[in-house]
């Protein structure tokens, strides 16, 4: 049986069901509406409570959330910081050890114009120093104690000449150079150096050599009973013309027969800068070295071939033919 004319061809089950469907949520939206209509104009403080009501709900979960994020934030904050400390720490630590480098240089600087003021200061109260230089080196390993000097005959150095330092007597030049010079050092196995007790009430002349350890042996010149003690101070004598009055030499550490064991009071080893002075008497000095030259020149003449120290003659010529 053919379907009557009269139906649409739109008509449909599903379009029907949206249709009711659309009337059914009006319906509901208007219903709730007015509820809440109502509601707002009953109980005005019911919207605020509802939505307190929803924030209680929703708090632990936005709480927890809050806390990862924080803490998360406060994690990178704290490896972020961390890497910067180490940084930072490196460069402090850079930037102190370049601040005691520059500390260190200060008083290494302050402490060589200390002394460097000590040795001009020489020239104000002593004759005046031929040159100021730095003590190169020194031997110390052996009996034979020797030091080198930065200043030669260009710089008015000759053979003889004392040097010190601004706390006492060191040596006297030995070999000169153009530009630096060897001394021989009052500790040398050698040196002979005449001295006095510096108190005068007890009139105590001596002469000090070098002990071989870096120390003087001090040979007393009137043997008897020994009057030196421990720490008592021997400086220059002047005798000899080399060495001017009254410079330290050497302090007492321990009494024996006839002198004492003396320790240098101005160490060449821990010497920067020395003075080298002129000689206190070069007319004393250069008739000692005429005296000596004359004497050494007599012993050569006064031989055991030649007791009488006559020169001997020249031979008489052969007669030719003579063999």
């Amino acid at each position: 049986m053919a379907p009557p004319a009269s139906r649409r061809s739109s008509y449909s089950k599903r379009a029907q069901l949206s249709v009711f469907t659309g009337y059914v949520v009006a319906g509901i939206g208007a219903v709730l509406g007015a509820i809440l209509l109502i509601l707002s104009i009953w109980r005005p403080d019911l919207p605020g409570n509802l939505r307190a009501s929803a924030n209680d709900v929703t708090t632990p979960a936005t709480s927890a959330a809050a806390e990862v994020r924080t803490g998360s934030k406060g994690f990178l904050e704290s490896v972020q910081g961390y890497l910067r400390a180490g940084a930072q720490n490196a460069e402090l630590k850079r930037e102190m050890e370049l601040a005691r480098i520059r500390l260190a240089e200060a008083d290494a600087v302050r402490l060589e114009n200390r002394r460097l003021r000590a040795l001009m200061n020489l020239q104000e109260t002593d004759s005046a120093p031929v040159a100021v230089t730095r003590m190169v080196g020194s031997t110390s390993s052996s009996a034979r104690r020797f030091g080198y000097i930065g200043a030669g005959s260009s710089d008015g150095v000759t053979i003889g000449m004392p040097v010190r330092t601004a706390r006492g007597v060191v040596g006297r030049v030995l070999e000169v150079g153009l530009s630096n010079s060897r001394i021989l050092l009052i500790t040398d196995s050698q040196s002979v150096l005449p001295i006095r007790l510096s108190d005068e009430r007890r009139n105590i002349v001596a002469f000090a050599s070098g002990n071989g350890d870096g120390r003087l042996r001090v040979r007393l010149i009137n043997l008897g009973i020994n009057p030196l003690e421990p720490g008592d101070l021997f400086v220059t004598s002047g005798a000899g013309g080399y060495y001017q009055p009254s410079v330290a030499v050497a302090l007492v550490e321990e009494v024996i027969d006839d002198g004492a064991i003396a320790r240098v009071v101005s160490d060449p080893a821990a010497s920067d800068f020395v003075a080298v002075m002129p000689i206190f008497q070069p007319e004393a000095v250069r008739a000692a070295r005429t005296a000596d030259d004359q004497r050494l020149g007599e012993d050569e003449g006064n031989s055991p071939d030649n007791p009488a120290g006559e020169v001997p003659a020249e031979p008489a010529p052969m007669p030719d033919g003579a063999e």
